[in-house]
């Protein structure tokens, strides 16, 4: 069963500045922009991180990069990092790559199990993706560890960070039993 783990507490943080566990971080307010359907869509799929993280597989899966997009945050600095990839920042730069790779079919990305710390307005999911691939020998399949991160914003939670890594499949998690730290 999943617990809540509070790492620091996020206040303010968001399209028009704010701090972060105490420290200041002004920025440029920016225009407001009206919400596109997609995000009107995304706004209305439930209350977590977990409903958004579905909603995200779900798009991969459809091959839908509308729906894909509307789980991003709408900030500036999101950032997405596809296995062996460079570091996407920005709504624009992740839709390209994102737009790239559907154009070769959906991504049949199955999250098989999720660790998750979660915090008043952040969460943090570790995932290990089962990727199917259709190849001339038939499906085969291939693991990507990924870690999703989630920010509770005015609009509900958004995706903030993806990134991801090849995964193996032996041994593609290990675990020590827990201790606390503090």
């Amino acid at each position: 069963m999943p617990h809540s783990v509070t790492l620091l507490t996020l206040t303010g943080i968001g399209r028009h500045g704010g701090t972060m566990a105490g420290v200041d971080s002004p920025q440029p307010a920016r225009p407001e922009t009206p919400m596109t359907k997609s995000r009107q869509r995304a706004a209305v799929l439930g209350g977590s991180a977990d409903d958004v993280e579905t909603a995200f597989y779900e798009a991969l899966q459809h091959g839908d990069i509308d729906a894909l997009m509307a789980c991003w945050a709408d900030e500036d600095d999101i950032v997405c990092v596809h296995p062996g990839g460079p570091r996407l920042v920005g709504a624009a730069a992740i839709r390209e790559a994102f737009e790239a790779m559907f154009a070769r079919g959906s991504i049949r990305a199955v999250p098989e199990r999720v660790r998750r710390i979660e915090a008043l307005a952040a969460a943090v999911h570790n995932v290990l993706e089962r990727i199917e691939l259709l190849t001339a020998e038939g499906p085969q399949h291939a693991w990507v560890v990924a870690t999703n991160v989630y920010l509770k914003t005015p609009l509900g939670w958004r995706l903030a960070t993806h990134h991801a890594s090849p995964g193996r499949s032996e041994g593609v998690e290990a675990t020590a039993p827990g201790q606390r730290l503090h």
